[in-house]
């Protein structure tokens, strides 16, 4: 089986190669190298912010709870309750 690398080439201020550089763990390390590491960062960020708080989970379970009982106003209940 052969595998084919393809590559490109990217163009980046020398402000932003200056921060890559900064990011390296060695000398030799690649920009590529770089670059993935921090895509793969972000995208477990991105996993962290999706997660729900128990705190979060707990409270919408209890508004689900509280539509299942009509423990809920709609706009012009809610206008009429606070004299709106």
């Amino acid at each position: 089986m052969i595998i084919v690398s393809v590559t490109t080439t990217v163009q980046v201020s020398t402000k932003l190669k200056k921060e890559l550089d900064g990011f390296k763990e060695h000398e030799r390390e690649t920009y590529a190298e770089v670059i993935k590491k921090l895509v793969e960062k972000a995208k477990e960020s991105e996993e962290a912010e999706l997660e729900l708080s128990e705190e979060t989970l707990k409270s919408a379970l209890e508004a689900k709870e509280d539509i299942r009982k009509g423990r809920i106003y709609n706009t012009k209940q809610l206008k009429k309750e606070l004299g709106l």
